[in-house]
């Protein structure tokens, strides 16, 4: 009797994430059943409990189904709802602080495929190099950057703002040395 070959093993994950919701949004979720049940006390206390409840449990689970994947493969990148093959991901580049701000808002292209969350500020850029997809670059929010960039073969941007007068930046300007006293 031959034996069955082994079934497939997937391929392993490079890189995992779940963009969970941030800790104030699970308080707001707390507020809102309150506030349901308060609502609805005037009806009848047993009422008001059953509306809190309710309402709590079903913005949980919204929530909890709504929050997206980020995951890397040897083949494949999914994040959220879209999966493309690793061959047509092109420049990879993470941001932080005021840069990530530049590309989700100033710098955003409306065309980008975007899986944000406003509780989470560090993005990473993916730039898409599939011709027949008009997308092009998937902007992706997550808590670990440098680690989704690496995993991408990508880099971390380190952005400066831009400074006004950089003479008085280096102290060599006679305004710098009145305001340090050395004059």
């Amino acid at each position: 009797m031959a034996e069955n070959p082994s079934p497939m093993q997937p391929a392993p994950v490079h890189f995992s994430e779940k963009l969970w919701p941030a800790w104030w949004i699970w308080v707001v979720t707390l507020g809102l059943g309150a506030t349901a049940a308060i609502a609805f006390i005037p009806v009848g206390l047993g009422w008001g409990v059953v509306a809190g409840v309710v309402a709590l449990g079903l913005i949980s689970f919204a929530l909890v189904m709504s929050t997206p994947k980020i995951e890397v493969r040897d083949e494949t990148l999914t994040v959220g709802r879209a999966t493309i093959e690793r061959e047509f991901v092109g420049d990879v580049t993470g941001y932080r602080g005021a840069a990530a701000y530049h590309q989700r808002g100033p710098g955003l292209n409306g065309i980008a495929f975007m899986c944000i969350r406003g509780w989470i500020d560090p993005v990473v850029r993916i730039q898409i190099t599939d011709e027949r997809d008009s997308t092009p670059y998937w902007l992706a929010s997550t808590r670990r950057p440098e680690e989704l960039t690496a995993a991408l073969g990508g880099v971390m941007v380190q952005y400066r703002e831009p400074v006004e007068n950089p003479e008085a930046q280096d102290g060599n300007s006679p305004d710098a040395a009145e305001e340090s006293g050395t004059a």
